[in-house]
């Protein structure tokens, strides 16, 4: 039974290293396989990619219970990973609360128990760590190193394979979207992250949080295939990014969703002018490969500090703002 279940993992390995090599250099998209089924192969319950960022380890890739955790950021010093990267072996924790290598203010605020990490080896250099952890204690043994250390060699080889120039490529295409070159969802989260975490200390000073859903996009991919629904991505990625201001964070989060963390608006009139000149500029025509292609976004948003103070609490709010303003605009296209 014990070979039959090890024969089943490394199959499971072979189709994980199929699904990476169709990413070609994608590695946000490559990163997220990895946590996906690492998750699930170790049988755990959050697992994250940590990448090192001068002296902090960044949450750049997550799955599980360590979603809402996205972009956070830890200090390498005084930590399990920060051991692991040093050391550049597997190490498990079986007991958080009871072991002084990990930073057990973060174990806790996290909410686990026990973890394995793994080192990432780069051209040589530890990177970040791969971290599959669980809510309860003694979750994790050599079989799941064994099997996750498969996967940390998959992951590695693609970070060599996208660093073509130096270190800081890999860092950023580990946190740009591979498809339109815009932040992804990773850094959105990091800089949110931050802003918030600065404001809560010294201000509160205000700032905007925008969700954007393009309007039809299924329809597109469904009329036209797949290759114009990657073009309409990367045009309306390219419009909203050319008008707006600097310092503002635009990024793609999701498939058809796009987020900013706008901190030029500092009330709801900066909102209102900023949404018009969207969908202004969204409104213009766009052809792709002779097809005329309809594109339209729906934009919802929040304010920092009025709506919410907590990043779970901005981001829900203008998620719902984002889906009144789509019901919205779907109940006015009827009536025309």
């Amino acid at each position: 039974m014990e070979s039959q279940l090890t024969n089943e993992k490394l199959l499971e390995i072979i189709s994980i290293q199929t699904e990476i090599v169709q990413q070609g250099t994608a590695l946000d998209k490559i990163m997220e396989i990895v946590t996906d089924r690492a998750l699930v192969l170790a049988r755990g319950e959050g697992a994250a990619v940590e990448l090192i960022d001068r002296e902090e380890l960044v949450y750049s890739s997550v799955a599980g219970i360590a979603e809402k955790f996205m972009g956070m950021r830890l200090a390498v010093k005084n930590s399990l990973s920060g051991e692991c990267i040093d050391s550049r072996e597997p190490l498990i924790c079986n007991d958080a609360e009871n072991d002084s290598r990990v930073n057990k203010q973060a174990c806790r605020s996290i909410g686990l128990k026990s973890m394995i990490v793994l080192p990432l080896i780069c051209d040589g250099k530890s990177i970040g760590v791969l971290k599959v952890f669980s809510k309860t204690v003694d979750s994790f043994g050599r079989a799941e190193v064994q099997v996750l250390e498969l996967l940390t060699g998959l992951i590695s080889a693609a970070m060599y394979h996208a660093m073509e120039n130096d270190e800081s490529e890999l860092l950023f295409k580990a946190t740009h979207d591979s498809l339109t070159g815009i932040p992804n969802r990773s850094l959105f989260y990091d800089r949110l992250r931050q802003k918030v975490s600065h404001l809560t200390q010294k201000d509160q000073h205000t700032f905007g949080v925008l969700s954007l859903d393009m309007d039809g996009f299924k329809l597109i991919n469904d009329q036209f295939g797949h290759r114009t629904g990657d073009a309409a991505l990367v045009e309306t990625a390219r419009r909203v990014k050319e008008i707006l201001p600097e310092g503002d964070t635009f990024s793609r989060v999701g498939g058809d969703e796009f987020a900013i963390l706008a901190l030029s608006i500092s009330d709801s009139a900066d909102v209102k002018r900023m949404k018009e000149r969207i969908y202004e500029e969204i409104d213009q025509p766009f052809y792709f490969e002779d097809h005329h292609v309809h594109l339209a976004v729906s934009i919802g948003y929040a304010l920092y500090p009025r709506d919410g103070k907590k990043i779970e609490e901005l981001i829900e709010y203008s998620d719902r703002s984002m889906y009144e303003e789509k019901r919205k605009r779907k109940a006015e296209a009827k009536q025309k």
